[in-house]
C-alpha cells in the first residue's frame, strides 16, 4: 500500500496568512475613503483632530476584541463569549477595587488572569472535548454574563475609581489618547503573530484543514487552546480600559461587542470559515464601522440610520465569506485548491465592489437630501430666504438633548415639549440617547456632541459619577450644560431643571403609600437603577418621611427594573413571592408603575396596592381597576419644554448664575433656587381626575 498522502499544499505555497491588501483590501480601503469623503462634507468637524482622537478612544476596546477574534476565526473557530467576558472582567475588577480594597494594579493583574482562565476554558472544551466552538462559546456567553449579574445582584454598579486609573481611559499623552500605546502594541504583536510566525501559519492550516494540520505534525489542540486563551487575555485588557474610559463597572458592560467584533473581522477579509485572515484588514473593518456610526451622528442624522447601514455592512461581510462553503477537503489536489481559492477571492472582490457601489449611491442620496434641506431655511413667516439676516442675537442655536432611554414613554412626552420649545425659539434641536438606560452610551454621545460643537447639552443623567467626567469636558470645551430630570454633580453642569424638589416627591409618595397601608405594614420600592441620582434622592426622602411620620411602616426591599416595564413586572412577582407581607409597591420610575400593577393583577392579590410616579395614560386601566391608588407626576411635556427654554436662554446669555426667576415662554415666570430651575410641585392623579389628562 502506498503511504498516506501529505497535506495538499505547504503553508509557504498557500500563503494563507496573507495581509489582506489584495483586491478585497483595496476595496475596503475604497469604502473607507468614500465614508471619509461623504462625512467630511455632511458632518460637522468630522475631519478635526478632536474627532480622530475620539474615534480612537471610543473604539480601542473593539479593536482589541477584533484582533483576538481574528486568530480564533482563522483557526476555524468562533468566540461568542467576548462581550459577556468583558462584562464579567469589568465587575470583577470593580469588586476587587471597591470591596476587597485591592490597588488598581493588583486588581488589573487578577482581572487579566481571570480573562486567560475563561478563554482557556473555551479552548479546553473545544480542543480536548471536541465540542463545536459555536456551542461552547454560546454556553459561556450565558455563563459569563450570568456570573457578572450574580456578582452584582444584577443591580450593583462600581464607580469612584482613582483618578490615576481613570487616566488610562480618559487621559492624553500630548495630543494622543492614553490608549494609543496599548493599541499600537496589540496591533503589532498580532500582525507578527499571524503573518510572520509559525503560530500564525499553524492556525491558518488548522482553520483550512484540521486533519491536514495533524498529518503535518502541528499540535492542533495546543494551538487552539492558545488562540482562545489569548482571546480571553485581550478581552480582559479591553475590560480594564473600558472601565477606565466610562468610569464605572456594570454587569451589562460589553453587550453586543461580539457581533461588532465578528463583523469587523469578516469585513476585513478574514474568512468566516477559517484558514485565511488579515490583521490590517481587521483594523480597517473596525475603522469602517466606527466611521459609519460617528459620521452619521456628526451629520445630525438619527442613529437608527447608522444602525441600518451597519446591518448592511454585516450582511455583506458575511456574504463575502460565503464562498468558503466551497472549500476543498484534504483529499483535494493542489490545482483544485488553487483554483477554488482564486475563485473565492474573485467572488469576494466582486461582492465587495457591488457593496461599495450600493453604499456610494446611498451616500450620494444622503448628501443630496442633506444639501437640499440645507438650502431650505426655516425663517419667520412673511420673510423670504433673502430677507432673513441672522445676527449674533438670533444666531441659530444648537441644543443637543439626551434622555436616559429613548423608548421610555416619560421621555417621549418630554421630547414633545422640547420640540414645541425649539419651534418657538427657532433653534436646532438634536434628540439622541440610548435605547435602554446605558451610562457608557451616554458618555459616547456626549463626546460626539463635544466634537460636533453644539451650543448646549441637555441631559437626564443615568449615572452621576460616570457621566460627570464627560460633562466637565464639555464645559471645558465651551459647551453649556443643563441637566433635567436627573442631575449630574454640581461642577459638571450650569443649571439643573428640577421637576420638583426631592423632598416633595419622596414625602408625597410616602404619604400615598401610608394611606394605602392604613399606616401599618410593609412596602417595597422599585426604582429604575440603584445609580440613578434623582431616584436615590427620592428614596432618601421616602425613608426620612417614613421614619418621621409613619413608624408603623417597614421598607422590605428595593429592587431596580432597568427602566423597563417587563423587568418591573418580574421584580414585582419576585417581591410578592419573597416578601408575602408586602402590601404596597412604590414604583418610582414611569415604566415600573404599570409593570408592577400588571404583576399584582395577575397574582390575584386583592390586598396589594401600587402607588408610584408615572404617566396617566399608562396607568388609567389600573387606577380604574382599583390596583393603583395614586400616580404622582408633573407635566412631563412641560419639563422638556422648560429644559429647552432654559438651555436656549443660557446660550443667548439671558440666563446667568444668581438669577431668581426665568421667563420661560408659555410657562411664564419660573423660580430659580440656587442653580435649580424649578418646574413646580408634583401632582397626584387618581380615579377622580385621571381621565382629564391625555399624555
Amino acid at each position: 500500500m502506498s503511504a498516506p498522502t501529505k497535506p495538499v499544499i505547504s503553508t509557504s505555497e498557500q500563503q494563507l496568512p496573507a495581509t489582506g491588501f489584495g483586491r478585497p483590501g483595496l476595496v475596503l480601503g475604497g469604502l473607507i475613503l468614500i465614508e471619509i469623503l461623504v462625512f467630511s462634507t455632511i458632518g460637522t468637524n468630522f475631519l478635526s483632530w478632536a474627532n480622530a482622537a475620539q474615534l480612537l478612544r471610543l473604539n480601542t476596546e473593539l479593536v482589541l476584541l477584533a484582533l483576538a477574534m481574528t486568530l480564533v476565526i482563522v483557526a476555524g473557530g468562533i468566540d461568542l463569549s467576548v462581550g459577556s467576558l468583558l462584562g464579567l472582567s469589568a465587575v470583577v475588577f470593580g469588586k476587587l477595587v471597591r470591596d476587597a480594597n485591592f490597588s488598581p494594579g493588583a486588581a488589573i493583574a487578577l482581572t487579566l488572569l481571570l480573562g486567560v482562565g475563561c478563554g482557556a476554558l473555551n479552548g479546553l472544551l473545544i480542543a480536548r472535548l471536541r465540542i463545536p466552538p459555536l456551542i461552547v462559546t454560546l454556553g459561556t456567553f450565558s455563563l459569563f454574563r450570568g456570573l457578572a449579574e450574580g456578582i452584582t445582584g444584577g443591580v450593583d454598579n462600581f464607580t469612584n475609581f482613582q483618578s490615576n486609573f481613570l487616566w488610562l481611559g480618559q487621559g492624553f499623552i500630548g495630543p494622543f489618547p492614553a490608549q494609543l500605546p496599548v493599541l499600537i502594541l496589540a496591533i503589532t504583536v498580532f500582525y507578527f503573530l499571524l503573518h510572520r510566525s509559525m503560530i500564525g501559519r499553524a492556525l491558518s492550516v488548522i482553520g483550512f484543514t484540521p486533519d491536514g494540520a495533524k498529518f503535518a505534525g502541528i499540535p492542533v489542540a495546543r494551538r487552539i487552546l492558545f488562540a482562545y486563551a489569548l482571546s480571553g487575555l485581550m478581552v480582559s485588557i479591553a475590560a480594564v480600559l473600558y472601565v477606565a474610559r466610562v468610569g464605572q463597572a456594570k454587569a451589562d458592560a460589553g453587550t453586543g461587542y461580539e457581533i461588532s467584533a465578528i463583523a469587523a473581522v469578516v469585513l476585513g477579509g478574514t474568512s468566516i470559515f477559517g484558514g485565511r485572515g488579515s490583521i490590517p484588514g481587521t483594523v480597517m473593518g473596525v475603522l469602517a464601522i466606527a466611521l459609519l456610526e460617528n459620521g452619521f451622528r456628526l451629520a445630525d442624522f438619527p442613529p437608527e440610520i447608522a444602525g441600518i447601514f451597519k446591518g448592511i455592512l454585516l450582511i455583506v461581510a458575511l456574504g463575502m465569506g460565503a464562498p468558503g462553503l466551497l472549500r476543498l477537503t484534504t483529499s483535494g489536489t493542489r490545482q483544485d485548491l488553487h483554483s477554488n481559492l482564486e475563485k473565492s477571492t474573485m467572488r469576494n472582490s466582486q461582492l465587495a465592489a457591488l457593496c461599495v457601489v450600493i453604499l456610494l449611491a446611498a451616500g450620494l442620496i444622503v448628501l443630496g437630501n442633506y444639501v437640499l434641506l440645507k438650502n431650505v431655511s426655516l425663517v419667520p413667516a412673511g420673510l423670504t430666504v433673502g430677507d432673513h439676516k441672522p445676527t449674533a442675537a438670533d444666531r441659530k442655536i444648537t441644543v443637543a438633548m439626551m434622555p436616559k432611554s429613548k423608548g421610555n414613554a416619560y421621555f417621549i412626552a418630554c421630547r414633545k415639549g422640547a420640540e414645541e420649545a425649539a419651534k418657538e425659539l427657532d433653534i436646532n434641536l438634536l434628540w439622541d440617547g440610548p435605547t435602554d438606560p446605558d451610562p457608557a452610551r451616554q458618555n459616547e454621545i456626549v463626546d460626539t456632541w463635544i466634537t460636533r460643537g453644539v451650543d448646549v447639552i441637555v441631559v437626564s443623567v443615568e449615572n452621576r459619577d460616570g457621566l460627570s467626567t464627560a460633562l466637565r469636558k464639555a464645559r471645558q470645551s465651551g459647551v453649556k450644560v443643563v441637566t433635567f430630570d436627573a442631575d449630574a454633580l454640581p461642577d459638571a453642569r450650569d443649571f439643573f431643571v428640577n421637576s420638583a424638589t426631592p423632598s416633595g416627591i419622596g414625602s408625597l409618595l410616602m404619604d400615598h403609600a401610608a394611606k394605602a397601608l392604613g399606616d401599618q405594614g410593609e412596602f417595597a420600592i422599585i426604582s429604575a437603577s440603584l445609580t440613578a441620582a434623582n431616584q436615590n434622592e427620592w428614596i432618601k426622602w421616602i425613608k426620612a418621611r417614613q421614619a418621621e411620620k409613619y413608624p408603623g411602616l417597614k421598607l422590605a426591599t428595593i429592587r431596580p427594573c432597568d427602566d423597563l416595564q417587563a423587568r418591573a413586572f418580574e421584580e414585582t412577582r419576585t417581591i410578592l413571592n419573597a416578601h408575602p407581607e408586602v402590601k404596597v409597591i412604590v414604583a418610582i420610575c414611569s415604566p415600573a408603575v404599570p409593570g408592577a400593577a400588571e404583576a399584582v393583577k395577575q397574582s390575584g392579590r386583592k390586598d396589594v396596592k401600587v402607588v408610584g410616579l408615572g404617566l396617566p395614560n399608562d396607568n388609567k386601566p389600573y387606577v380604574h381597576g382599583g390596583i393603583t391608588t395614586a400616580v404622582v407626576l408633573w407635566n412631563t411635556m412641560d419639563l422638556g419644554y422648560l429644559a429647552v427654554q432654559s438651555a436656549t436662554k443660557l446660550a443667548r446669555g439671558e440666563l446667568k448664575a444668581g438669577q431668581a426667576t426665568l421667563r420661560a415662554g408659555r410657562l411664564g415666570q419660573v423660580e430659580i433656587v440656587g442653580d435649580n430651575i424649578m418646574l413646580g410641585v408634583p401632582f397626584t392623579f387618581d380615579k377622580g381626575n385621571i381621565d382629564n389628562f391625555d399624555f
